[in-house]
């Protein structure tokens, strides 16, 4: 009787052990088949860093020579459009000397052309004060000629023909020069004009500074007509 409870209570443990044994490796791999949050998360991510990216291409700019053309015509923007920036103050520049002697040629010649003028005009009344029966001329004289000469000594220098001649060639020489810079204005114009569409024109011309020369022997063969000869080929790249 004692060995059959002895042989009941092995058993009894063995099926105990055995259940156990099952349920832990049950709960194991359940745990194993669980993925956390967290690596779900990398997981996805990690797989839209392995997507291809798009690639955005940025457009080349490149200057159209009409609309460049006609930006020019308002002095600077035409290298504006073109980018060129570093020709703005050569421009400007240009055309601030050219306005500069506009302006003082105009008013030289505008002076020794009132007092050429105005000292003819004196000098007529002189001359027809100095007929008979009229009693001479002697001012007031007009204020445009006699800046230019000393203080009481006006009714000298109204009959002093030299004098009037000086006037008339300081008058015809700031109006030549006065005109002279009116054409160079209009040339430095029309210039940035064409710098600014041959500028649009050439933009993507290639003017790298690739300046070279190869050499290579050079033999001719002999023929019925031409002896053989030695030399060397010379070609240069630019």
């Amino acid at each position: 009787m004692r060995n059959g409870k002895t042989i009941l209570l092995i058993v009894v443990l063995l099926c105990g052990c055995a259940w156990s044994g099952h349920a832990q490796r049950t709960i194991t791999a359940k745990q194993d088949t669980v993925i956390p949050a967290d690596s779900v998360v990398t997981a996805v991510l990690s797989a839209a860093d392995s997507l291809p990216q798009p690639k955005v291409k940025l457009k080349e700019f490149k200057p159209d020579p009409n609309k460049a053309l006609l930006y020019a015509l308002v002095p600077g923007l035409g290298q504006i459009y073109n980018k060129k920036y570093w020709k703005l103050p050569l421009v400007y520049g240009a055309f601030m000397g050219c306005m500069y002697a506009i302006t003082w040629n105009n008013k030289n010649y505008s002076d020794y052309s009132n007092a050429y003028f105005n000292i003819m005009e004196d000098y007529q009344k002189v001359l027809e004060g100095q007929q008979e029966g009229h009693t001479p001329y002697t001012g007031p004289w007009s204020e445009s000629w006699t800046i230019f000469v000393p203080s009481g000594q006006e009714s000298t220098y109204v009959s002093n023909t030299q004098f009037q001649e000086n006037l008339k060639r300081r008058k015809d020489y700031f109006r030549r020069y006065r005109d002279l810079s009116i054409i160079i204005t209009v040339g430095v114009y029309a210039i940035t004009i064409i710098d600014a569409y041959v500028d649009a024109q050439l933009f993507d011309f290639d003017i790298s500074p690739d300046l070279s020369m190869h050499w290579s022997p050079e033999v001719t063969p002999k023929t019925r007509y031409t002896p053989g000869s030695y030399g060397l080929n010379c070609s240069f790249k630019f």
